[in-house]
């Protein structure tokens, strides 16, 4: 069996390499009483504050939440970061390097299928500025995040354009500098209302935890892959204009909503190559979400979970995945797919931590992670995608921070775009979605262990395992090793 050639590699991988070796070096790299873990890096910010409940005992004024300050490498260089948030200002920079190689070999009779490796990742700068401290604007937070992504994903080299085997792929524009997000957010009545307003990932907010990145491949991290089903649905790394508004009737639950315009080729090099581009020139509707959520927090402190169920109406045009404008297979008759002028997503989730070992960490313990993301069977790809997932922290004594995590996903493509395959193959012709055979249902397995290597440091083995790639019954499973590093430099 032919293995994982060095040839293949991408060179970003080498780049990546020595980050993570050149980072380790210095004696600064010893271990800490409050760990890095893979939930709270660059990016993770907004959705740790859907998840944090009020206070037990929350006072009235308003004042700005505390900004996310993950375990560093460097935690205060020559002074200058204590300097800058005793005056309102959080600069966070980080490296998350991901590598996946093919274990088994592809599916013969393809000529752009082969066995290999490949390396993604990103570079990624936060700027959290509190203008209360800054200028006297009580409540009132900007927050921005850059990126630079680089390097390819190894399940396009076996078929599969569904879940990336490596969740840093794309969206980046291939440029040094990627706007992901910058949006003010004003808060009020001691965290009950925040109103925020910019450039924002609509699911960085909605369907959105910071658990999901604890796994590397796409259809977990960032968010489950059936949210981000519409071309027009902006998440992380891309962004459009938008409104949120977030309220907190209880300690312990929270309703949200805003207004969202999207913007033709989020996605695309074209238009948001850099995520500069802030006409609205491209603007074809607008998408509504409305999200509620419950966060108790069970035995003292020790148990949290969150519980939410949300939907999204996208009032933007959406082609139907069978039929053309007369109600006939679009893929028999010829004629372009019938036009919708809306459509809707739809999601449950819960994580629940169900064990606290005694004399644990804050973190410690067994969660469960598990949803179902439901969408527009008229004009979706995704009919529908379920997960099941869990995460062990600190199970060793003498390796608190630790993390061991699995998680399955289940896709189902929607009924309409299985036939469209069918028809389509019957004449001859080539099909939509990269499809090479009938698209039916995809699962990937993901088993992985995140190790502690000492402070602002995280290297995790990664294991997946791809059940009928790209949702083909044609193509054949694929096995991948590889591992996921997050280096939190500053």
């Amino acid at each position: 069996m032919q293995f994982l050639s060095v040839r293949r590699i991408d060179r970003s991988f080498l780049r990546g390499l020595a980050v993570c070796v050149l980072g380790a070096l210095p004696l600064r790299c010893i271990p800490a009483a409050h760990a890095q873990v893979l939930d709270n890096d660059i990016g993770s910010a907004p959705s740790i504050r859907v998840s944090t409940p009020l206070p037990a005992a929350a006072p009235l004024t308003t004042s700005v939440p505390p900004f996310s300050q993950p375990e560093a490498l460097f935690p205060n260089p020559f002074g200058l970061t204590k300097y800058l948030r005793d005056r309102g200002v959080n600069f966070l920079f980080d490296n998350t390097n991901e590598f996946a190689g093919a274990l088994t070999q592809p599916t013969p009779g393809f000529r752009n299928y082969r066995q290999g490796a490949s390396n993604a990742g990103q570079y990624a700068n936060e700027l959290d500025i509190n203008w209360e401290k800054l200028a006297g604007l009580t409540g009132f937070a900007t927050h921005v995040i850059t990126v630079g992504r680089y390097g390819t994903t190894a399940n396009r080299m076996f078929g599969d354009w569904l879940d990336h085997a490596s969740e840093d792929y794309g969206g980046g524009g291939n440029v040094a500098v990627h706007l992901v997000l910058a949006y003010g957010e004003e808060t009020l009545l001691g965290g009950r209302v925040a109103i925020a307003a910019g450039r924002i990932p609509l699911a960085s907010d909605f369907a959105a935890s910071p658990l999901f990145c604890n796994f590397m491949n796409g259809s977990m991290c960032g968010r489950p892959k059936g949210i981000t089903d519409s071309n027009y649905m902006p998440g992380y790394p891309a962004s459009t204009w938008g409104f949120r508004v977030r309220g907190r009737p209880t300690r312990s639950t929270y309703i949200q909503t805003g207004v969202y315009p999207m913007e033709n080729g989020i996605y695309a090099v074209a238009q948001h190559r850099t995520g500069f581009k802030f006409n609205g020139a491209n603007i074809l509707g607008y998408t509504i979400p409305v999200e509620t959520g419950w966060e108790p927090v069970f035995a003292h402190g020790t148990l949290p979970g969150h519980y939410k169920v949300g939907a999204a109406a996208l009032d933007e045009p959406m082609p139907d995945n069978l039929f053309d404008s007369d109600g006939r297979p679009y893929a028999l008759s010829g004629r372009a797919p019938r036009m919708h002028s809306a459509g809707w997503e739809s999601w449950v989730m819960f994580d629940q931590r169900i064990h606290h070992p005694k004399g644990g960490g804050k973190d410690a313990g067994i969660t469960i992670l598990t949803g179902i993301t439901y969408n527009d069977p008229h004009t979706s790809l995704r009919n529908y995608v379920g997960y099941l997932a869990f995460l062990d922290r600190g199970f060793w004594p003498s390796r608190p921070f630790d993390t061991i995590g699995a998680a399955f996903t289940y896709t189902k493509i929607d009924r309409g775009v299985s036939l469209t395959d069918g028809y389509l193959m019957d004449v001859g012709k080539s099909l939509p979605n990269h499809a090479t055979g009938i698209q039916g249902h995809a699962e990937v397995l993901e088993v992985n262990y995140a190790i502690h290597v000492c402070r602002g440091v995280v290297f995790q083995p990664v294991f997946e395992y791809y059940f009928n790639p790209n949702a083909q019954s044609n193509l054949r499973n694929a096995t991948l090793l590889g591992f996921k590093s997050h280096i939190e430099i500053l």
